[in-house]
Formats: C-alpha cells, structure tokens, sequence
C-alpha cells in the first residue's frame, strides 16, 4: 500500500514538472524538417526551448529531430487549405502550448522554390508558391495570434534577398516572397505592442544542385567570402527572438551580398 508521503512527494514531483514546463520557450516553425528550418530547430533545442516542428512530407526528419529537445511534430500540407487550417487548430490547442501559456516564437519558414520561365508559368503553379509564402503564414499569423499575444511573443519570417531585383524564371518565387515581406511590415504595426513581427532574408545558403553554378557566381561578389550556414539563420533567429524594441525590420543575413 503507498502510504500518504509517498503520494505527496509523487504529486509535488509532478508540480515541480508542471512548474518548470510553464519556464520553457516555445517556439512554432514551419518546414522545420530539413535545411534552414532544422539549423532553427536543432539551435533552439540547445538553448532549452521546445519547438513543435511543421513538416508536409519530411515526417522521419523531423522525429529525428526531437532526439535533440522537447517538442513535437505536427505534419500538413500547407497548400491545402483544409490541411492548413487543421494545423494551426492542433497547434493552438497543443498540450506544450497549453501548459506554457502561450507560444514565445512563431517562425513562418516553409518555402517552394523552383526555375520556370515566366511565359510558362500556369494559374496551378502561381497558386501553390501564394498558398505557402503569403495565405499560410496571414493564416497561422492569424489563428495563433491570442496564444502569441498572451506571452507577449514575436513572429519571424523567412524571406528573401530578390527583395528589388529581377532574377530570371523567378517570378512566381520572388512575387510571393515579396508579398510575405509587405505581409511581416503591416503586422509588425498592426499587431504592436503585444507582438513583435520581423523577418529574416537568408543569402548564399545551401545551394540546390541545380543551381550551383548560379551559387557560385553568387559567391563571388559576396564581401565575406563564404556561403552562410543553416547556423548563421539560427543565430539571427535567436537575436530578433530576444530583441524586445526591434518591430517591423528585415534583417538580412547575407555576407553583405546586399551591398552589390
């Protein structure tokens, strides 16, 4: 028989549990399987944060990653509109939001990127590049803003450096992405002062095969020498997280090729 000490040192075990969920971070970050996304994923774990990763089909990568840290895995297609909508309600009730109060950081990171020429480029294929880079992230934004207001938390979006340049049979990329740049600055004033809104405009990083030759001519007229690291996003991630009078920014994180 368990006598009564043993149930209450069992029940103060269990609210010094509680006690210490309620001191964790937590962070929300779409396509946080691969790439860019996992960098965030695997600097937040380290730092103590629990992070509930978004992924569409990179389902084993992101379980992988939760043998780094606390988190969770919430798994979607965010061009489906029915999909989309079913992940921002799991999230918003998810026990590691629950238990903290609300969600510290919201990181709008899921990405499409592909080369067409821009005479062929079809309704269908302009739709899915809007559907993540621009209706995913006003949607999530919108849905889980009382959990991020709550905590008085922040938004982070990955954006681009196409940002008033012309690349060739980018269009439908660089259009999105600037829509969700344009969608970061209104939010930053619309949503202040309880939530903070930035974004990040990764460089040179992770090059696709494809594109490598492009990647190295990108290379050359970058002022520090080097194509960036998953590590150097996560750094950024982490500053603008803890940065209480930045709004409304961009932040770029690109060796300075900005400046060519």
């Amino acid at each position: 028989m368990v006598s009564n000490k043993a149930w209450l040192d069992v029940l103060r075990a269990f609210k010094r549990r509680i006690l210490l969920r309620k001191h964790v971070k937590v962070a929300v970050i779409t396509g946080g399987a691969r790439r860019i996304g996992a960098g965030i994923v695997s600097d937040l774990m380290s730092n103590g944060w629990s992070v509930i990763i978004h992924c569409n089909s990179s389902i084993l990568q992101a379980k992988q990653l939760l043998t780094l840290g606390s988190g969770a895995v919430v798994q979607g297609d965010l061009s489906d509109r029915e999909e989309l909508f079913r992940v921002i309600e799991e999230i918003h009730d998810h026990p590691l939001v629950e238990e903290r109060g609300g969600i510290d950081l919201l990181i709008h990171n899921a990405s499409i990127y592909n080369q067409i020429d821009f005479k062929d480029v079809t309704p269908h294929e302009l739709q899915k590049f809007t559907a993540v880079h621009l209706d995913a992230p006003f949607f999530i934004s919108q849905g889980l803003a009382p959990r991020i207001s709550a905590i008085n938390g922040s938004i982070i979006g990955m954006v681009d450096t196409s940002w008033d340049h012309a690349w060739k049979r980018l269009a439908h990329y660089t259009a999105t992405k600037g829509a969700m740049r344009q969608l970061i600055v209104n939010l930053a004033g619309e949503l202040a002062p309880e939530i903070r809104v930035n974004g990040i405009a990764p460089g040179a990083i992770l090059a696709a095969e494809w594109e490598k030759e492009r990647f190295d001519e990108i290379l050359a007229k970058v002022p520090l020498g080097r194509a960036g690291t998953p590590e150097d996003i996560a750094k950024a991630v982490r500053f603008l997280a803890d940065a209480d009078y930045i709004t409304g920014y961009i932040l770029p994180v690109d060796g300075g090729w900005s400046l060519t």
